[in-house]
């Protein structure tokens, strides 16, 4: 739907990045938690634009950004959602929100588990996917 190459990236990139960007959706049920995408403003601008096809990215508004970041994120947790629903039983989703800022993190605290995939996309752009879920409490 971007209509952009996305790789996962190099083992040797840096593990530090100002994401400026964070698009989240939390859900609950057999396991409860978050999945967050974490990008730079100029990645979430190109997604956009690609997703709007627009020419540029000087035409997107702020609105544009982070109701296509939102959307990213939203498909990436209906696929996660099909794929361990079995495992898990009951799941329920949030609608997803998005934060721009500076030096953007992400936690679910203690006794959680954390899964992080930092992705190339088009060879222009770096991007974190993160998964971060722990069991239901009593279970």
């Amino acid at each position: 739907m971007i209509f952009m190459d996305i790789q996962r990236a190099d083992e040797n990139m840096p593990q530090s990045a100002n994401w400026e960007l964070l698009g989240s959706i939390t859900f609950k049920g057999g396991i409860e938690g978050c999945l967050a995408i974490c990008c730079t403003r100029q990645c979430a601008e190109a997604i956009a634009a690609n997703m709007l096809a627009l020419e540029s990215a000087n035409e997107l508004t702020e609105e544009n950004t982070c109701d296509a970041m939102g959307e990213i994120t939203n498909m990436i947790m209906g696929g996660l959602k099909a794929r361990i629903l079995k495992m898990v039983n009951t799941l329920e989703v949030s609608i997803p929100s998005v934060v721009r800022g500076h030096e953007l993190r992400n936690t679910l605290g203690d006794g959680s588990e954390k899964v992080s995939v930092r992705v190339n996309i088009d060879d222009n752009y770096i991007a974190e996917l993160l998964l971060m879920y722990r069991e239901k409490c009593g279970q």
